[in-house]
């Protein structure tokens, strides 16, 4: 029996109490990595990097970013909303990225997956904050995957929508009837991505079988978002 994708790597999930932290801590660990799950705010500045310093060795960073998105009307949204979403999903990405890549070059191995949202590929009414953000998330991956990539260091992101989890979808979301007509309706399909097939993708992005992957964006969202 070969051995498990992750055996031997160490990975570093963020905001591991959130989002997809908890299940991507578990499903990781179960193909044999050793998951370093930090829960720490990472608002300050120099967070990211103290991070990565005590960490050590990290073979795989999963950024692992969420905020409840504003509802907000265009035309009403406020710096402040601005400031605070792209403060949230955006400003910490490059400082942890900064932070990694050099180990990761010096080794000439390494990989980066950005756990991102399906909402930056098709446009959703009264989201434009939330949705600008995790496009700047997704086009810093597209830049500096192909910028590491000669160093044999993987940038990649998942853009997901409608995947199970509790901080977008929690349970009195998914027992409404509505939400239950909207996924028919929007959803091909037909129902969410449950967490485990999502982190069984992640798993595999993590692992030395998709060394070939460079700056992809890979939707996961039941066919919502296919580009």
């Amino acid at each position: 029996m070969p051995p498990p994708i992750l055996q031997g790597k160490r990975v570093l999930v963020t905001q591991a109490d959130y989002f997809m932290g908890p299940v991507l801590c578990e499903g990781l660990a179960a193909h044999g990595a050793t998951v370093l799950a930090d829960t720490s705010a990472l608002d300050d500045p120099q967070a990211p990097e103290q991070l990565v310093a005590a960490a050590g060795v990290v073979d795989v960073l999963v950024v692992n970013l969420a905020i409840l998105a504003p509802s907000t009307q265009a035309h009403a949204v406020d710096d402040a909303e601005w400031a605070r979403v792209f403060a949230a999903l955006v400003d910490p990405l490059p400082r942890l990225v900064r932070a990694v890549l050099p180990q990761m070059i010096a080794r000439r191995r390494g990989k980066v997956l950005v756990m991102g949202s399906a909402s930056a590929l098709r446009g959703m009414k009264r989201a434009s904050t939330y949705s600008a953000a995790r496009g700047a998330q997704l086009a810093y991956v597209q830049a500096v995957g192909v910028e590491v990539a000669p160093h044999n260091v993987q940038v990649n992101a998942i853009a997901q929508n409608f995947v199970d989890n509790t901080t977008y979808f929690p349970p009195e979301v998914q027992a409404n009837p509505k939400f239950q007509e909207r996924l028919q309706r929007e959803v091909p399909l037909g129902r969410l991505v449950s967490a485990q097939e999502d982190v069984a993708f992640a798993a595999y992005l993590c692992s030395d079988a998709a060394n070939c992957f460079v700056g992809q964006v890979f939707p996961v969202s039941g066919g919502w978002a296919v580009r």
